[in-house]
């Protein structure tokens, strides 16, 4: 009888391991964001650190790469991507609504079609 029951809680366990194949507690990504300033650098790490799941962002001004570690048990790319372009800030998939992009400080616009008027913070 014992010799069952190890094998059940054996196979069970199994199972769940692979379940959780593939899924890092501590899970380390970059990707890029489009921002241009130390302001920028403030609303993505602060929309990126905002999703559950995400235990570190920095986001570096010249390459405009975000780097993270987060817990894939918790969250995923995607969720962190819609949180930054929600804050109005476009990555490669996705893209700030106009209305979260209109919101961003005058010397944070990004986008071409804006004159840059020089200041930076």
């Amino acid at each position: 009888m014992m010799k069952i029951k190890n094998a059940i809680v054996g196979f069970a366990f199994a199972t769940l391991s692979m379940m959780a194949y593939g899924q890092d507690k501590n899970k380390k990504m970059s990707f890029e964001v489009n921002g241009k300033c130390s302001m920028c650098k403030e609303r993505i790490e602060k929309a990126a650190l905002g999703v559950k799941g995400v235990k570190f962002a920095s986001w570096d001004i010249p390459t405009h790469q975000l780097s993270l570690i987060v817990d894939e048990r918790k969250t995923n790319t995607m969720k962190v991507k819609s949180a930054i372009v929600g804050v109005g800030h476009d990555t490669k998939e996705l893209k700030a609504t106009e209305e979260a992009y209109e919101g961003i400080h005058p010397c944070c616009k990004y986008r071409e079609d804006n004159s840059d008027d020089g200041q930076h913070h």
